[in-house]
């Protein structure tokens, strides 16, 4: 310790803070948000050399550093690639606790936009299942006039199984007749 410290009782001072700004959200960014509050359409940018379709849209291409301005309209449905629970409260976060925040992937997209998750009644949401966007009525320009994703309402066949899940079964059955018939071959 500094002895320009010895004896010295540490001051804590508590106040709030506040400061107020404006913040441009640049030509990319006020783009991709105006088509949310003004069309409920939600954008991507789509890179002329690699062709990957950024969702949220950025400016340059962060794989081969290109350029962006290619725009591509994207699904407001997609899939949840991950997700995480928030337990506790705090002032910055736009819901109170509980709740779940995810990246969806969205259809036409091939990257995830973080978002929350909600609409799901009494569990968690698992990876894999299909979204939907639930946008406010009144949108403000902003990343929160998607108000959250939802469980995308999909074609269900027995046990309420989704359409999806189905191709991924018969594949799977596919697959494995595949394996017996080699067996039987030997």
């Amino acid at each position: 310790m500094e002895k320009w410290l010895e004896g010295l009782e540490p001051a804590v001072e508590r106040q709030e803070l506040r400061v107020p700004y404006r913040y441009s959200m640049g030509a990319t960014a006020s783009r991709f948000f105006t088509e949310i509050r003004d069309n409920k359409k939600i954008l991507g940018i789509k890179c002329p050399k690699c062709k990957v379709v950024y969702v949220p849209p950025r400016s340059t291409c962060g794989r081969c550093f290109s350029l962006l301005n290619e725009w591509v309209e994207v699904k407001d449905r997609g899939t949840l690639e991950t997700y995480t629970r928030v337990h506790y409260e705090s002032p910055v976060q736009p819901t109170p606790a509980p709740f779940f925040y995810g990246i969806v992937k969205l259809d036409g997209a091939d990257t995830g936009l973080p978002h929350l998750i909600g609409g799901i009644s009494g569990g968690e949401p698992r990876i894999g299942m299909r979204l939907q966007a639930v946008f406010k009525e009144e949108r403000m320009g902003n990343m929160l006039d998607i108000l959250y994703f939802q469980p995308a309402d999909e074609p269900r066949g027995k046990k309420g199984e989704s359409a999806k899940a189905r191709e991924g079964e018969k594949l799977n059955r596919k697959k494995s007749e595949k394996g017996k018939e080699k067996g039987r071959k030997k």
